[in-house]
C-alpha cells in the first residue's frame, strides 16, 4: 500500500541577526519502509525527528528532495492527484475543521471537496455521524463541541471519501482518557474493516496497543523497525527497577550513575520527588545495590516490572542498545 525508498527532504534556513547565513538542514535522511494492506504502521520519534515532514511528503503536501514514495502504486511526485483521491488525513486538535459550521456541514463540505456524489454524500455523512457518536449533535456548531467531539468529527471527516489509506497525525493528543479510548477503538475498527492506517503519536502505550509494526525515527533516520515486541527485544531482554525517592541530593544521583555505569539509568523529577529507572537483567542484585547506595535517602517505593515499549523507545533514541 505504501512503499518508501531512500526518501530525503532538505530545507534551507537562515540564521544570525547582523550577518544572515543560509544553512541546509536535512530533515529526512534516506528512510525506507513498506506498509502492507490492512496494517497499522506507526512512526515514532522525538520532536524534530522528521515525522511530520515524512507525512507531508507521503500526502503530497511537500515535495521530496530525493528518493521515491508510492501510495497504492501512485508516485507522490508524478501522480499527486491520484494519491490524494485514495487517501485522507486525520489531524489532532482543531486543524481542518470549520468552527462556525455544524458538524454535518463540515462533513458535507469535505465530501464536496473529495468529489463525492451529493446523493451518496448525504447518506455517508449520516452513517459516519452515527459511527462516531455525533448524530444527536450533528446540527450544532463545531465551536460548541468539546475537544473529544471535535476529534470524533475528524475521524468522520477522514472517512468521507472512503479511502483505503488513512494518515493519522497524533489523533489523541490532548484528549481525556475516555475520549482517547473512543478514538483508539475506532482506529481498531478501521483496520478490522481492511483500512490501512499510518499513525504518528507520542503516546507509546497507544502505539504498543495499536500498531502492527513501528519505525523509530531519530534525526531524520530510521534507527529501528519491527513489531512492538521485536523492538523490546532489540534493546535486550531486560527488566526495569523503578525506585521512587523524596529529596534525593544531586551528589547521590551522580554517585548512583557512576556505580551502575554499565546499566541504562534514567531520572525523572516531579517537584521534590524523583523516579529512578534502572534497566538490568539481574534485578535482584541491582535492587540490593541501589538500597545500599540510597541508604541516606528517603525511599518511597521500589518495584520491578517488565520492559515496556516506552523503555525500548528511550534506549533506541538515546543509542543505548544492549
Amino acid at each position: 500500500m505504501i512503499e518508501v525508498e531512500e526518501l530525503r527532504r532538505r530545507y534551507t534556513v537562515s540564521t544570525g541577526v547582523l550577518r544572515r547565513q543560509r544553512l541546509e538542514v536535512e530533515a529526512v535522511r534516506g528512510i525506507s519502509f513498506t506498509v502492507g494492506e490492512g496494517g497499522l504502521f506507526g512512526l515514532l520519534g522525538p520532536n524534530g525527528a522528521g515525522k511530520t515532514t515524512t507525512i507531508k511528503m507521503l500526502t503530497t503536501l511537500l515535495l521530496p528532495t530525493a528518493g521515491s514514495a508510492t501510495v497504492l502504486g501512485h508516485n507522490v511526485i508524478r501522480q499527486p492527484q491520484a494519491v490524494r483521491r485514495q487517501i485522507n488525513v486525520v489531524y489532532g486538535g482543531e486543524r481542518g475543521l470549520y468552527l462556525r459550521l455544524t458538524g454535518r456541514q463540515n462533513l458535507l463540505y469535505a465530501a464536496d471537496l473529495y468529489g463525492v456524489e451529493p446523493s451518496l454524500a448525504q447518506k455517508r455523512v449520516g452513517e459516519l455521524l452515527e459511527m462516531v457518536g455525533l448524530a444527536e449533535r450533528a446540527d450544532e456548531r463545531v465551536e460548541n463541541y468539546s475537544r473529544g467531539m471535535k476529534q470524533r468529527l475528524h475521524i468522520a471527516r477522514g472517512l468521507i471519501n472512503d479511502p483505503p489509506v488513512i494518515f493519522m497525525d497524533e489523533p489523541t493528543i490532548g484528549l481525556d482518557p475516555e475520549a482517547a479510548h473512543f478514538i483508539r477503538q475506532r482506529i481498531k475498527y478501521l483496520t478490522g474493516e481492511g483500512k490501512t492506517v499510518f499513525l504518528t503519536t507520542h503516546d507509546l502505550w497507544e502505539a504498543d496497543q495499536l500498531c502492527d509494526r513501528i519505525a523509530i525515527l531519530k534525526q531524520g533516520q530510521i534507527t529501528a523497525l519491527d513489531t512492538p515486541r521485536g523492538l523490546r527485544r532489540i534493546v535486550g531482554d531486560m527488566q526495569v527497577v523503578e525506585v521512587e525517592t523524596y529529596g534525593m541530593a544531586d551528589t547521590t544521583w551522580e554517585g548512583l550513575k557512576t556505580a551502575l555505569g554499565n546499566g541504562f539509568v534514567s531520572l525523572a523529577t516531579y517537584g521534590p520527588k524523583q523516579t529512578i529507572s534502572i534497566h538490568e537483567k539481574e534485578t535482584k542484585e541491582i535492587t540490593a545495590q541501589v538500597s545500599r547506595l540510597l541508604a541516606d535517602t528517603k525511599v518511597l517505593s521500589v518495584q520491578v516490572r517488565e520492559q515496556s515499549l516506552g523503555d525500548a523507545f528511550l534506549r533506541l533514541v538515546r543509542g543505548d542498545q544492549a
